[in-house]
């Protein structure tokens, strides 16, 4: 689900994540942590995980404020249950970084570029 600034619907979105979830499948807030980031959306819904926006994980070495919202979105989604994706973690240090906060999956350059099928 993308984080967006309203759902109409909350009720269509709930009966769409019993649906999918039925068959086996988790869901996550993508882009979380830019733009109308709405922490009471999170405990709304049903969801598994939050993918924390990499606008936010690609400065995080340099930047202690934004450390600090990342930090608060691992914190809030720890203690409701939700597991947390980082985006753009291009290197060691991002890496290094998003074990400190306890990320618990990380994606991104450093582990990998994006490579066609054949090459995998």
């Amino acid at each position: 689900i993308l984080e967006s600034e309203q759902i109409d619907d909350f009720n269509l979105v709930e009966d769409f994540i019993k649906l999918v979830k039925s068959q086996g499948c988790k869901i996550g807030v993508d882009d979380f942590g830019a733009g109308y980031s709405n922490f009471n959306m999170l405990v709304k819904l049903d969801i598994d995980f939050v993918k924390i926006d990499g606008s936010l994980i690609k400065d995080i070495a340099s930047n202690r404020d934004i450390e600090v919202i990342v930090e608060t979105i691992v914190n809030f989604a720890n203690k409701v249950g939700f597991d947390t994706v980082a985006e753009f973690v291009a290197d060691k240090e991002i890496d290094d970084k998003m074990k400190q906060l306890e990320v618990k999956y990380c994606q991104g350059y450093h582990y990998g570029k994006p490579a066609p099928k054949e090459e995998i």
